[in-house]
Formats: structure tokens, sequence, C-alpha cells
């Protein structure tokens, strides 16, 4: 049988002003590994909980292989959780943390480790079942945590912030880890963190999430190269997305030397126009949209120095845009500049909505 879950119109209130998930629906198949990111409150810890059993949501369903679990106990779901904190019992061995929901499950001594074995192979445990947590180091904790919940072969994995407590390069070497763990799992696979990092090597599916709201569901590379909104391109990528308003007239954006055709239908007078940094380029000759303006501090990178500037738009207002540049481009502070936006990384959103607006190929017009 095909394991899955679904959120169908999944609603938690608190009181009619706190409402931290509002009508979720998504849906996590075999083998996918969904990430629930966005700021902090913006409900996908909630989601999780809900998931899980935790908490009860007050509206909508929540399907694990096709069946209602929205009203069941947490131990009826057949979920594993790995928690932030990991939740390993201080006193009690690596071999028999594992061991732990296997035995409230009642499984025979036998199968306990028969599956232990072959978890502590998977992830190299076998030197560290007779230690206890306070002699494990951060990483070989959390990889305690996961083995737990590989036992106990369930339906769907949960997993809550389980890198934010490992320092920067433990969590990378982690992060590689679970993606070789997970990849190798059938059941689906639901992460929660603010990370984007981790978002977007993790996933095969993300949900970013904002004030409650989905606010796109898809694979990491179309939020990246196709942000729904403008919150979304902001959120995604770093350094953040540039965004500038500039005028509309007559149907093209006036970006500094260029008009660049705006969608048929289209009649604000202003329009955001977003790019990436990785993106901006200094000016060297080709047909672009172009903006003069200074440079007013260079932070290096290593490969890259990334270079932000104060650019004079058509509607005379300064506006701040951040470029990453190679390091020999010797630009620093009080330089003048001529940075260029390539239309084709050029991304257009509605003024007032924030959403994004479906373009044709841009092209320049003289």
């Amino acid at each position: 049988m095909e394991r899955n879950l679904e959120l169908i119109d999944l609603r938690k209130a608190y009181t009619p002003q706190v409402v931290p998930v509002k009508n979720i629906s998504l849906r996590v198949n075999q083998g996918e590994f969904l990430t629930l990111l966005g700021p902090s409150g913006c409900g996908k810890s909630t989601i999780l909980r809900m998931i899980a059993g935790l908490e009860q949501p007050t509206s909508g369903r929540i399907l694990i292989n096709g069946r209602d679990v929205s009203r069941l106990n947490p131990g009826d779901r057949n979920i594993a959780m790995v928690f932030q904190s990991y939740a390993l019992y201080p006193h009690m061995t690596v071999y028999d943390n594992i061991a732990s929901g296997l035995k409230l499950q009642k499984t025979p001594n036998a199968e306990i480790k028969e599956r232990i074995r072959e978890v502590a192979d998977f992830l190299g445990l076998h030197e560290l079942m007779n230690r206890k947590p306070g002699q494990l180091s951060g990483g070989q904790r959390q990889r305690v945590a996961v083995a737990r919940t590989l036992v106990r072969r369930p339906d769907i994995f949960l997993l809550d912030e389980p890198l934010s407590n490992l320092d920067a390069l433990l969590r990378e070497h982690v992060r590689a880890e679970l993606k070789q763990l997970f990849g190798s799992q059938n059941a689906p696979v639901v992460y929660v963190t603010h990370d984007q990092t981790e978002a977007m090597t993790l996933s095969t599916k993300v949900a970013v999430l904002n004030n409650g709201y989905l606010q796109q569901f898809d694979r990491p590379d179309v939020i990246y190269s196709h942000p729904a909104n403008q919150f979304v391109a902001g959120f995604i990528g770093s350094p953040q997305m540039n965004f500038l308003r500039v005028p509309c007239e007559n149907g093209s954006a006036v970006v500094g030397n260029a008009r660049i055709p705006v969608p048929r239908g289209f009649s604000s007078r202003e329009i955001v126009l977003g790019i990436r940094p990785e993106h901006v380029h200094v000016h060297q000759g080709q047909n672009e949209p172009v903006l003069n303006g200074e440079v007013f501090l260079t932070e290096n990178l290593g490969m890259h120095d990334l270079v932000s500037t104060r650019m004079k738009t058509s509607a005379g207002e300064p506006m701040n845009v951040r470029a990453i540049l190679p390091v020999h481009s010797g630009l620093k502070a009080g330089s003048a500049v001529r940075l260029a936006f390539p239309t084709d990384h050029i991304h257009w959103f509605d003024v007032t909505t924030g959403d994004r607006i479906a373009t044709s190929e841009s092209r320049v017009m003289a």
C-alpha cells in the first residue's frame, strides 16, 4: 500500500483573533520529503503538532494513507517524530533509547534486536550502544533520535527543526546524512524549519507559509525561479532578492535607460521589479536595462563580493540594490557603478497585492 499524507482545509484557532493555521490543504506522497518553511509564528510547528496528534484541529481533516486520523490519539497514528531537543532519556543507554518505542508496542525482543541491528548498521551506531546521551556529541545524539524513529517503521516521519541545536559545520554534515537517509525511505517525510538552505537542499516539495496561510507549494527549484508572490521571492534566496518600484507608461515599465513591456491588461502606474543579486552584473555594453549609482558597502564572500549600491531610478528616488560580483571587480565604497538587469531574470509583482505578474518573454525597447 502506498503511504501518503493529506491535509484538507486544516485550520487551528485558539481564539477568534489567534489563528495560527488558516485552511491549509496539501498532499505528500510516498517517498516525498516536504519541508514546512516560514518565519517564526507562521504556523508550521502547529501544523506538525496537529499531524502528530499533539494538537487537535479546529476544523479540516488529516488523512494518513486515506484514513482520517484527525481525532485519533498520537499512539494510534503510526507516526514517528524527531524533536528539536531529540528528547532522549538521559538515564538509558543508546540501545534502550532506540528500543523504547518498540517496547511500548510490545514488540517481541527478537524482532527488537533485529530492527536495532539493521538501523545501527545503517547509521553506524554499534560502538555507541552502551553509552548514555550525556556521553554523546550533538551529531551522535541526533543520529540516535533518528534511529529511534526508523525502527518504528512508521507511515509518516515528522521532524521538528532537528538541526537547530548543532553548530554550522556539524549542521552541514548532518544535513547531508539526512538527505541520504530519508532518500532511501518510502514513507513521506514532513520537516519543519525556518532555514531556507535546509528546505532547498533536503526537500522534494516545499510549502512556504506566512501568517498561517500557504503562500506556495511546489518543488524547491520552481519556488526559487518562479516565486508566487513578493513574500516568497524575498524569503527564498540569500542574499534577499532586490525589489524596486518603477513607473509604468503606455504598457511598459521604465527601468533606467530602458522600457520593458508589461503584461497586457496591466494598468497600474507602478510595478515592482524583482531581481536576485546573483543575476545583477556590471554593465558591459549589452542591450539591457541599466541603472546608475554609487557603491556604499563591499563585503567579501570568498569567491565573490556582495556589493551594496544606491541606484537612481526613473522615479527619481534612490533605491538600494545588492549585486554578487567577482572579487576582482575593484568596486569600493564611493565608486560609481552602472548595473545591468538581464531581462530574462526579472520578476514582476503587483504593487498592491504583491502577487506575481505572469509575463511573456521580456524584451528591451529602445
